[in-house]
């Protein structure tokens, strides 16, 4: 029996858009590894889901707001990760722990060194070029928590600016 023509274009257009979703994973989940377990459920949950998919809007903003919420599910499975209300060492630590575990290219270190949420917040409307409504939609949160936490991770890149080098050539 063949599969319907929406089926087939939802599994094609996925495919195209796995480097961004394992990119989104990363700011999720701080490591290549659990990043693509994430990308691997979405995956499965979006081709399972696919009769949802309207047809409005950007395919990638359904496949990100999936992430999210299969991140947020798994994550209640798994034990809760420092919170970024800690103290100033407990998050240095925890930026220096996912920086450790994370592509070793200067860029992704500095995205993984950004406390929890704003690094996917920063993904989302500085490299993919999402609205900020649509980064809340997709986030599950406010347009004001988005602008707070764009300028979070502008505020952090401006303070990177002395301990990474960026070339020119």
């Amino acid at each position: 029996m063949r599969q319907p023509a929406t089926t087939i274009d939802l599994r094609r257009d996925l495919v195209g858009l796995l480097p961004h979703l394992r990119r989104f994973a990363i700011t999720l989940a701080g490591e290549a590894g659990v990043a693509d377990e994430l990308v691997q459920a979405v995956c499965l949950r979006a081709i399972a889901r696919g009769h949802q998919w309207n047809g409005e809007g950007r395919l990638e903003s359904w496949i990100y707001t999936l992430a999210r919420q299969q991140w947020t599910e798994d994550s209640r499975k798994r034990k809760p990760k420092a919170s970024a209300r800690g103290n100033v060492t407990d998050i240095r630590e925890a930026a220096r722990e996912r920086s450790a575990s994370v592509d070793p290219d200067a860029i992704h270190r500095m995205i993984a060194e950004m406390p929890d949420g704003v690094s996917s917040i920063f993904l989302l409307v500085d490299v993919e070029g999402h609205s900020y409504q649509q980064a809340a939609d997709i986030m599950g949160i406010s347009t004001a928590s988005v602008v707070s936490q764009l300028a979070t991770a502008r505020l952090h890149f401006a303070g990177l600016a002395g301990t990474h080098p960026i070339h020119r050539y």
